[in-house]
């Protein structure tokens, strides 16, 4: 049984850090490509960044570039973003998702696997 569990989230001020943390299991996953998307209410699910298990390829949104990081530990089968900078429009319920292929997309339909998701709050 595949499971991808987020931990991080929380109430920070804008300006500050948050680091998200994805754990992988119930199955090997050097063939996927990992990402995060976020959700702030009454909007849509937004992609953020995506990283390629194997070789460690990352991509990310425009609106994060410069200030989120995604990268991921092998060893210990989690995905990591590292968010600096954050702002009030970063708020949102930040979700891990997995996609099958390796090559980056940003279309959340695409993703096989879901987290539950972790609280962002950034206020200003």
């Amino acid at each position: 049984q595949v499971q991808l569990v987020e931990s991080g989230g929380g109430l920070v001020q804008a300006g500050g850090s948050l680091r998200l943390s994805c754990a992988a299991s119930g199955r090997s996953f050097s063939s996927y490509t990992m990402g995060w998307f976020r959700q702030a209410p009454g909007k849509e699910r937004e992609f953020v960044a995506a990283i390629m298990w194997t070789g460690g390829m990352t991509y990310n949104a425009d609106s994060v570039k410069g200030r989120f990081a995604i990268s991921r530990d092998n060893a210990k089968n989690t995905v990591y973003l590292q968010m600096n900078s954050l702002k009030p429009e970063d708020t949102a319920v930040y979700y891990c998702a997995a996609y099958s292929r390796q090559r980056f997309t940003k279309t959340a339909s695409a993703y096989d696997y879901w987290g539950q998701g972790t609280q962002v709050t950034v206020s200003s």
